[in-house]
């Protein structure tokens, strides 16, 4: 029997991906992301940006000499609609 599968959430207070490893939110779980909030954009961003302030302020306390950065990028960009 094979293991179940690992899905693509955060490894707190690293911020990595369980599965992938890859700076969280990574590409599958954006995607799943996008999929659970299709029809409610306002709330993924709200959701998403409390998330990016939890990451910040664990990802400051772990390395207080190289603060994390480009975190609106990371979590907030590529959630917003597009025109």
């Amino acid at each position: 029997m094979g293991r179940p599968p690992v899905p693509h959430v955060a490894m707190r207070p690293l911020w990595r991906c369980r599965n992938c490893g890859t700076e969280w939110p990574c590409q599958p779980a954006k995607l799943a992301l996008l999929t659970e909030y299709r029809n409610n954009r306002t709330s993924l961003l709200i959701y998403l940006g409390t998330l990016m302030h939890e990451a910040t302020n664990q990802l400051t306390q772990l390395h207080p000499d190289h603060p994390p950065a480009r975190m609106t990028e990371r979590f907030l960009s590529w959630a917003r609609t597009r025109s």
